[in-house]
């Protein structure tokens, strides 16, 4: 760093995601980056400091012969300094000239050839914004992320291609599979861009840095095609916000934000984009001053400036009919959506659009044929744009398949829909399809029976399947796995499978998986247009997750058949109000409840049934904005997050039920008939959410009461909702009370843990259900399992600078993991493992660091702690903790008895051997309120002090007078201890600690751990079955 100069970038080697990078502008501040890079990897890279520069990436192939082509570059929106994940995207690059692009070309093709690679490699460079120098950042021989963005933006399988080339094959023998007549030698034409946006989800938690930098922090991401930058940034916009946004927009805004407009234009945040169209639009910045702050390239600029100037043309004309033809044109061409139009007029988006198809004014369809049309392409790979005078596909008028089977009054059939459809839909066999009525839980079945629904037939139209968009908090991988599962089955069946998305990540948006690909956006006007130049016979909305169930009664309502359960059965579930409201009327339990309509009424509602109370705002995914209140001043704060997230919708704010067991029933229904269910159990009481939540199936603490009162109840919910397809009951169970919490009418996350645990793949049977086919319920027995599954959440906190690593009823997991074993036990810690989770070492200098905040938690983990301490690890505690089990350990040394007041306890551990191993628990000071005051710079203190306080037990303790046991020795100070890696584990229990020193010392210590690499156990129940698991002491592979 002293012979290159400071500032530097400061990265770990061997690491994703930039994860454990950072930059330093002096040495203190790299010898603080330097310890958290070794905390992830062994080796550590020392980089000249390029921020401000161009960021560029190839994607170059090579084969055995030595044939070598470029398949795609791409070009960072944001200057070097973010991270390529955490940056927007646009491929073809649109800023270089043409020497610097076969500059960067031709040195792409030596590196590849120099290094020996056969197959893909991804190369990223900075090049320097004034001149044509330029730098290799690094060169990934693998398949990167960027590499599936390159696949799906250029229509070249390259993961495809790569594997062919590793097994022999050259890149002439390949056939080109979009257009099957050319080779895979060639490099793509675009005639059309490609914008990637980065999705985050900084919002939930709490104390998180929003600023962007060398490590990623984003969750997920959307791909959007246009023929224009300007329409593609605009999709990719309202893909990322899943619809919430109407376009790229400089409102929302905050009035903090507003003033402080230079600093976060300057600074690189997940709001820079809105707050670059803010200072467009309202004139307080130019193109000039803006590239001066943010080093985003004029020409980018220049076209977002270009969007603001006619977003303020139209809002000066101040009404639709004042918006000539072309104008409106022109609006469309460059990416505003019809409900952002109406909103600038003062209009709707059903009279924007309505207007819109009197004129004639409609998308085309256009094909991703890699060489831009130059050869005929056969390709289902297609997008929408009004920048074309033709769609790329034929189409004949075909009047007779416009039905797709019998409607019924209310099932959307008279929809005015476009005479033409694309005459490359193959036609399938039709099938006649009766209708029987399911036995399954006789008693409801019998006292209701099933109104059978519409039974499609097989015809040309097609069956559209909403995808799950951007992965986030709440929807990953586990939506698109339903969606895919859902599309197999269509197709096996013999029906036309018509897929909408736009994640380049996901399986669904490859080409080859349904009869078509729309890569597109998942809003009500995109999916009416495809809707209804389709000609499709109707769409499912329950295998993609919230985003398209949020769609079905607006499309509902616009004459757009949904297939399986009616739209108006999934709106009173959506509906908080609604959905209570329907409990009641069924009586089915569940906690006391209130619709909000003022806040007094709030108040006096959780007086009158105690703190502490639910918020919960409808139409919501992974519980945003979902939040417990303690108090006055708290539910006043979550009703106004509950109400700034789900403006339009009800917020229901109920009883919050402690030391309640959380139970999920996952089923597939027809008619309201169940057909195969699944019962899992939460190891956490209820509180942590769902996703985050560490699942057991088949269930192993249930009381039979217990599972037949949840069989009952589910029965009771799916009848009165009329469910046909899949769907999730989320339950609370308390001294054997059932109690209701929620119901989603779709397939939840936990479909794919499911249908793999029990090997039985529900989405099938639910798109069966939804396609009309009969359907027999399964003989279920949940007892029969000789082994057991655990689903456990992982965590990205590692990425988000300055989170509280803590869980509550709002999701912040990013993935999970599912294992297998003979007992929870086994599954549980296999699970654990599965996560990257390290298990403590029993070796001199290592130990177990506890903190927990109340007497009633420390004592439930008292036996947990026997354990620990018996297995031989060494354990250390905060003050307040191990005061508690010093105490404990006097109290069981004096006696001998079974029935002492500490209760039973651990086999022989209940007197002085146990009372020894307690008080062999060392003392470490917890963070202080000046470590408090000073936030993250307390881990600064940390190293600054490690030398003052050895991190090792101190020997020749005096022995207590009164038990002859040695006094606890006091050895040093938690953070400290973490940061030299002498605690291997830290257990910290944060529930029900209201004191100010609890909550801000605990946090220090937690976000330590995440910060050096400690494992971290925040939860009582998994911290006991976690100490269980390894106290059986079972051999791991």
């Amino acid at each position: 760093a002293e012979k290159i100069g400071y500032p530097v970038l400061v990265r770990a080697a061997f690491a994703l995601g930039g994860l454990g990078s950072g930059f330093a502008d002096n040495p203190q501040e790299l010898r603080e980056l330097a310890v958290k890079a070794f905390a992830v990897s062994e080796q550590i890279l020392i980089d000249q400091d390029l921020r401000g520069w161009k960021e560029i990436e190839y994607e170059v192939v090579r084969d055995g012969r030595d044939n070598c082509i470029t398949v795609c570059n791409m070009e960072n929106f944001d200057p070097l300094g973010v991270h390529t994940g955490d940056s927007i995207v646009v491929a073809p690059s649109q800023t270089l000239t043409n020497s610097e692009y076969f500059k960067l070309r031709a040195t792409s093709l030596k590196v590849i050839r120099s290094l020996g690679i056969i197959g893909e490699c991804n190369i990223q460079y900075a090049l320097n914004p004034h001149s044509e120098q330029y730098c290799i950042i690094e060169v990934n021989a693998r398949l990167s992320r960027s590499s599936a963005l390159a696949s799906k933006a250029t229509g070249y399988p390259l993961a495809y291609v790569a594997t062919k080339l590793c097994l022999g094959k050259d890149l002439v023998s390949i056939r080109n599979s979009v257009n099957k007549t050319t080779t895979a030698c060639f490099e793509p034409s675009l005639d059309y861009c490609v914008v990637k946006v980065p999705r985050w989800d900084l919002a939930k938690f709490s104390k998180v840095s929003t600023k962007l930098g060398s490590c990623m922090s984003s969750v997920g991401e959307v791909m959007a095609i246009g023929k224009t930058f300007e329409e593609a940034i605009q999709k990719a916009v309202r893909m990322v916000s899943g619809g919430a946004a109407e376009g790229l927009d400089g409102c929302g805004l905050t009035a903090a934000e507003t003033d402080n407009l230079e600093e976060l234009l300057r600074v690189p945040t997940d709001r820079r984009l809105t707050a670059v169209q803010y200072a467009l639009e309202s004139g307080r910045c130019s193109v000039e001053e803006i590239n001066r702050l943010s080093g985003i390239d004029r020409w980018f600029l220049h076209r977002l400036k270009g969007l603001a100037d006619l977003k303020l043309q139209v809002v000066g004309l101040g009404s639709l009919d004042r918006i000539p033809l072309p104008l409106l044109r022109n609006l469309k061409i460059r990416g505003f959506s019809d409900r952002q139009i109406g909103r600038f007029v003062g209009s709707s988006e059903s009279v924007v659009r309505r207007r819109r198809l009197q004129l004639g004014l409609t998308p085309f369809v256009q094909q991703i044929d890699t060489l831009a049309a130059e050869f005929p392409a056969q390709t289902n790979y297609l997008y929408m744009t009004y920048l074309a005078t033709q769609h790329d596909l034929t189409t004949t008028v075909d009047s007779s398949s416009s039905s797709y089977g019998s409607h019924s009054s209310n099932s959307g059939d008279d929809r005015g829909l476009a005479s033409d459809s694309f005459d490359w839909v193959m036609g399938s066999p039709s099938r006649a399809r009766s209708k029987s009525r399911l036995g399954y839980f006789a008693a409801v079945a019998s006292a209701q029976p099933p109104v059978p629904s519409s039974s499609p037939s097989p015809a040309c139209g097609g069956v559209m399947v909403l995808g799950c968009g951007a992965y986030c908090i709440g929807s990953s991988v586990e939506f698109d796995w339903c969606a895919v599962s859902a599309v197999r089955q269509l197709r096996a069946m013999g029906d036309k499978a018509i897929v909408v998305n736009y994640n380049p990540e996901t399986v669904s948006t490859d080409y080859d998986e349904s009869d078509k690909l729309y890569f597109e956006e998942l809003t009500l006007e995109r999916v009416l247009d495809i809707y209804e130049l389709e000609k499709s016979v109707g769409i499912i909305v329950s295998v993609g997750g919230q985003i398209p169930n949020n769609l079905a009664l607006p499309l509902h309502q616009q004459g757009v058949r949904i297939l399986g359960t009616s739209p108006d059965s999934i709106d009173k579930a959506e509906d908080r109000h609604k959905f209570s409201a329907l409990l009641d009327k069924i009586k089915v339990d569940q906690p006391q409840w209130s619709e909000l309509t003022t806040r007094a009424e709030a108040a006096q509602f959780a007086a009158k049934v105690g703190y502490p109370v639910l918020v919960r705002p409808s139409f919501v995914l992974s519980g945003a904005a979902m939040s417990v209140a303690c108090s006055l001043q708290e539910l006043n704060s979550c009703l106004q997050q509950a109400a700034d997230v789900s403006p339009d919708k009800p917020v229901v704010i109920s009883k919050y039920i402690l030391n309640a067991k959380e139970i999920e029933f996952d089923a597939v229904a027809q008619d309201g008939v169940i057909l195969n269910y699944a019962i899992s159990e939460h190891v956490e009481n209820a509180g942590v959410h769902s996703g985050d939540a560490t699942l057991v199936l088949p269930a192993q603490k249930l009381y039979v009461l217990t599972v037949r009162t949840v069989k009952q109840v589910a029965a009771q919910i799916a009848m009165a909702l009329r469910i046909s397809g899949p769907f999730n009951i989320q339950l609370l169970a308390r001294d054997n009370t059932v109690k209701v919490i929620e119901c989603n009418l779709r397939a939840s996350r936990t479909f794919p843990f499911i249908s793999k645990t029990f090997d039985v793949n529900f989405i099938t049977l639910a798109t069966k259900v939804m396609m009309g086919y009969p359907c027999k319920p399964y003989n279920i027995s949940l007892y029969d399992y000789d082994y057991v599954a655990v689903k456990a959440p992982m965590f990205s906190f590692t990425r988000l600078r300055g989170a509280d690593p803590t869980l509550g009823v709002e999701m912040s997991s990013t993935g999970e993991v599912a294992c297998f074993g003979h007992d929870v036990q086994e599954a549980f810690l296999q699970a654990l493992l599965a996560t990257t989770f390290q298990l403590p070492q029993k070796d001199a200098g290592k130990f177990i660091l506890v903190s927990i905040a109340e007497d009633k938690m420390r004592a439930e983990f008292q036996p947990s702690l026997l354990q620990l301490l018996e297995m031989g690890f060494q354990v250390a505690a905060t003050p307040g903790t191990a005061e508690y089990y010093w105490e404990q350990g006097r109290r069981m040394a004096a006696s001998l008895r079974d029935d002492d007041a500490l209760g039973p306890a651990l086999g022989g551990m209940e007197g002085p051997q146990g009372g020894a191993l307690l008080a062999s628990i060392v003392s470490l000071s917890k963070p202080t309120d000046d470590d408090c005051l000073h936030g993250t710079h307390s881990l600064r203190q940390a190293q600054g002090n490690a030398g003052n306080m050895p991190p090792v037990l101190l020997s020749g303790s005096p022995m207590s007078p009164d038990l002859g046991l040695p006094q606890p020795p006091v050895a040093g100070r938690v953070l400290d201890w973490i940061r030299d890696r002498t605690v291997d584990l830290l257990i910290n229990i944060p529930e029900g600690s209201t004191r100010r020193d609890e909550v801000t010392s605990g946090y220090l210590m937690r976000r330590a751990a995440v910060d050096f690499g400690t494992s971290l156990l925040t939860n009582i129940k998994c911290a006991v079955l976690f100490c269980d698991a390894l106290h059986r002491n079972r051999p791991l592979p």
